[in-house]
């Protein structure tokens, strides 16, 4: 699955046990025991002391979103498919150590596909950026690199490469990338998502043979060095592929912070009161965040 925007095991637990929470009255017991029951009402007071601000949220966010934008059962199956197919053997522990059954699972999904609609609907995507992200994904890279902590260094090293000095060996000896250095910066082959996107960019635009200029990441600076470029076998086709794509270059384009001050707006909108005067400032780290100023024009 996409990233989530929301943990996956407080927001499952939450949806889940709103939806069985509409009937019956405070007093009616939901666990009895020899020592004792436990009411409907006390296991909403336990809930409210512990997750109930962050319960209002999500459930909040679920309607205001739900009412705004539509998410059908074909895109959730097709999400839970996906997720099932990444994670291969995994999954059924993933959804044990989430204590997650295929339904919770489900209206987390659907709550994060809610999200991922509010924060795309103003991204343009071009029919040029899918056909170069299709092509990207149907190719894999064998590449090496050399890894150092500053661009000066990274900088003296591409001089040494330009001059003609053995890439392996400058690698084994200054790369500080423990994984790769002794085997003379090698990466083996790798497809899009493998590595950071910054790395990712600068590798899948080099033709064979060529090195990178130093290439800033959250490790360092790299210089990269793309030996061979194959072609995936067995790539669905582009129109099978097609709004899955789109999908991903407009959440890579997304600017994050939107989100919240969108949704902030819809509650807003929504004329949102919260009777039970414990929770009075549930949503108030929402609310606020429409009330920020805009960022200054560059």
């Amino acid at each position: 699955m996409k990233k989530s925007f929301l943990t996956v095991t407080l927001a499952a637990s939450v949806l889940a046990l709103s939806a069985c929470s509409g009937n019956g009255s405070d007093s009616e017991v939901v666990v009895s025991s020899e020592v004792g029951d436990i009411t409907k009402n006390d296991l909403y007071e336990e809930m409210k002391s512990s997750v109930g601000e962050q319960a209002v949220q999500i459930l909040m966010i679920e309607k205001v979103l739900g009412e705004n934008y539509k998410v059908t059962d074909k895109e959730v199956d097709a999400e839970y498919k996906k997720s099932q197919e990444e994670m291969g053997e995994n999954f059924d522990q993933f959804l044990a150590q989430n204590n997650q059954t295929e339904e919770s699972y489900k209206k987390v999904i659907r709550l994060n596909l809610l999200q991922e609609k509010a924060l795309t609907e103003d991204v343009e995507v071009t029919d040029e950026e899918i056909q170069k992200q299709y092509e990207r994904q149907g190719t894999e890279l064998n590449a090496r690199h050399i890894l150092v902590a500053d661009e000066e260094t990274a900088n003296n090293i591409k001089k040494e490469l330009d001059k003609g000095a053995d890439f392996a060996k400058v690698a084994e000896e200054k790369s500080t990338d423990p994984g790769s250095a002794a085997n003379g910066g090698s990466l083996d082959w790798f497809g899009p998502g493998a590595m950071v996107p910054e790395f990712e960019e600068a590798a899948y635009n080099l033709e064979v043979d060529e090195i990178s200029k130093p290439v800033q990441t959250q490790h360092g600076f790299h210089i990269i060095q793309v030996l061979e470029k194959r072609k995936v076998e067995d790539q669905p086709a582009l129109e099978d592929q097609k709004e899955s794509i789109r999908s991903d270059i407009a959440i890579a384009k997304a600017d994050q912070a939107t989100l919240v001050p969108k949704i902030a707006k819809m509650m807003e909108d929504a004329k949102v009161e919260i009777k039970d005067e414990d929770l009075k400032g549930a949503l108030d780290s929402i609310l606020k965040a429409d009330e920020a100023p805009a960022p200054a024009p560059q």
